[in-house]
């Protein structure tokens, strides 16, 4: 039975069974702890149907009220044991499931981060919210549950078995076929409800992702009309959900058919050989003991196993896989194509600019990026220059790869066909080099502002001091400049709220747009030839946006911009329109005419408040 993407149940189980053991042999004395108070449960067991056949043979059939009473009040006796039993079992049962459930956090905490600084670009792992609450309490409650109910059988059949056994094998004869056969019934519906389980898992995540994607993208969705096409998106996710769960409930009303056939076989069989017992020298007895063997004490026990197997242990298992298995790789962008398959792509999708590659102050030639094996491109085949002190605009649809374009630019991706140049130079700097790339900065929607001085979030851009300078930070970066810059930004009064530039920020008291502000600051200060601004300002008012703008492209310098308002478009010298299937390079007043999409674009943005 294979799943979506992660192999077979034996693959599955082959992944989890090492991490495991290694669990289990790390908790040895809880382990021993656990059995011991078991062992209590065999010994009332083993009273239980004992003391029930010698109450009868030698007590009440015999004409001996006071033996049968005598052999009652030992069965009452290991009653007294099982429950004291379960009570260390309990008591014993933290030292196991509270462990699982901190170690599963900590490593749903490892992976999202590994994900994180592995791929910064893309969006966070929604689906890491979902391992971090409801699958690790999953996990939690179905190992306990699990632990429970195999111990409890394992235990009660022992007793069970050496009750039998003591009365009279050939009970052992006539109980063990049906029973093992029920069993047998059970286990076969066990794997295709994991891989349904784990199905209904993999869509749970997707359907978080799916959902947290257009929640970043949903101004532009709204700007676009793109309101139908993100709920086609999210629909089939949901519908498979439905029909995940109904196919769950169908396998859950099997499994309880074959508990209840199969499971009460060993009762019938026991009591269509009584005649034939009882006429082979077994003791009337001898019988009711084995009946309450099966009755009391087997069949509770066996059921309760089937139904922990059937929910908890596939349920723990599809969700253990997710905590053991590796982290996929990083996307693995898509090889070049051959010459003569790209050439009408690449002159469809070309944003032809006629500066030549020497003057360039960012350079995208025949660049193809996408997100993973077989995935459609997000870029495809784009040419692009970007001139010194030029102010480009990149406008589009939301998930059409201008955040792609941009971590282009900042060396965070490499192209899988193609060549990203920065002042001349690779974009992606090499493994072994330290310190912050000089040549750009990146300013992403969530804006970095941290606990300290107003002055050092304004200042940390800049180049660091030679370590053998011992002058004052002030006078490296010179405070008429940080000053200069909150001037020409307009956070006078923002700074003068904070308490001036020596005051501490605390990040969780400040709003979106102050945090925005603050970084555009530190951009405006930071010596970078190139300003890259993914949806920097989106948090800022109209007239705050312009003024930022405005003061980042008159600053020494190239400013590449992700516009999402029609007002910052119009403000640059060309705009990039990126609409998936071309991309097109010009001004404002020529793309209306050149692209259908940035004519509808200007037209949504008009017919809407400006902000």
């Amino acid at each position: 039975m294979t799943g979506t993407g992660t192999g077979t149940e034996t693959e599955v189980w082959r992944r989890v069974a090492p991490e495991g053991r290694r669990f289990l042999r790390g908790r040895q004395s809880a382990l021993a702890r656990l059995a011991a108070w078991s062992l209590l449960e065999s010994a009332h067991t083993f009273l239980g149907g004992y003391g029930v056949a010698r109450a009868l043979d030698d007590g009440f059939l015999a004409g001996r009220t006071a033996t049968g009473l005598a052999w009652l009040a030992a069965a009452a006796v290991g009653a007294l044991l099982g429950a004291l039993a379960l009570r260390g079992v309990f008591a014993g049962l933290a030292d196991l499931v509270e462990p699982l459930r901190d170690g599963l956090v900590r490593r749903a905490v490892r992976q999202a981060l590994d994900r994180a600084i592995g791929d910064p670009v893309r969006p966070p792992d929604a689906g890491a919210v979902s391992r971090l609450t409801q699958q690790t309490e999953m996990a939690r409650d179905s190992f306990a549950g699990l632990v429970l109910t195999v111990r409890s059988f394992v235990f009660t059949a022992v007793g069970a078995f050496a009750g039998m056994a003591a009365l009279a094998p050939v009970l052992l004869l006539i109980v063990l076929p049906p029973l093992l056969l029920g069993v047998a019934v059970f286990l076969a519906t066990l794997l295709p409800m994991a891989a349904v389980q784990r199905r209904s898992l993999d869509t749970d995540e997707a359907l978080a992702d799916r959902l947290g994607e257009l929640g970043e993208g949903l101004r532009d969705m709204v700007a676009c009309g793109g309101q139908a096409a993100a709920r086609d998106r999210v629909e089939p996710l949901i519908a498979t959900q439905e029909q995940l769960a109904r196919r769950l409930a169908r396998w859950a009303a099997l499994r309880t058919l074959a508990l209840g056939t199969a499971g009460r076989l060993p009762v019938i069989a026991l009591l269509a050989a009584a005649p034939w017992l009882l006429g082979h020298g077994v003791t009337a007895g001898t019988l009711a003991g084995g009946l309450t063997y099966v009755v009391q004490s087997l069949l509770p026990a066996l059921n309760s196993l089937m139904t922990a197997l059937g929910s908890a242990g596939s349920r723990l298992l599809v969700v253990l896989e997710r905590f053991c298995s590796p982290l996929s790789p990083l996307p693995a962008a898509p090889a070049a194509r051959a010459a003569a398959d790209t050439a009408p792509a690449t002159e469809a999708r070309r944003a032809t600019d006629p500066v030549a590659p020497a003057a360039a102050a960012a350079e995208l030639r025949g660049v193809t990026f996408a997100y993973g094996r077989g995935a459609a491109p997000v870029l495809d085949a784009l040419d692009l220059v970007v001139r010194p002190g030029e102010h480009l605009a990149v406008v589009g649809p939301s998930g059409i790869g201008k955040s792609t374009l941009t971590a282009l630019l900042a060396g965070m991706l490499t192209p899988g066909a193609g060549t990203v140049l920065v002042a001349g130079a690779a974009a992606r700097r090499a493994p072994d080099a330290r310190g912050p790339d000089p040549r750009r900065t990146l300013l992403p929607q969530q804006a970095y502002v941290f606990t300290g001085t107003v002055r050092e979030n304004l200042t940390h851009l800049s180049l660091a001091p030679d370590p053998g300078d011992h002058r004052s930070a002030d006078a490296l970066t010179g405070d008429a400049r940080v000053r200069d810059a909150v001037s020409v930004l307009g956070l006078d009064g923002l700074v003068e709220r904070l308490g001036g530039l020596d005051a501490q920020v605390r990040p969780g008291l400040l709003s979106r747009g102050e945090c925005q502000q603050l970084a555009l600051a530190a951009a405006y200060l930071s010596p970078a030839p190139l300003l890259l601004l993914d949806e920097a300002t989106c948090h800022l008012d109209p007239r705050t946006e312009e003024r930022a703008e405005r003061a980042l492209a008159a600053r020494p310098g190239t400013l590449v911009v992700v516009a999402h308002r029609v007002s910052s478009a119009a403000r640059a010298d060309r705009v990039l329109v990126l609409d998936g299937t071309r991309a097109v390079c010009g001004t404002h007043a020529e793309l209306p005419a050149r692209s259908p999409l940035y004519r509808d674009l200007v037209g949504e943005w008009n017919g809407t408040t400006d902000g």
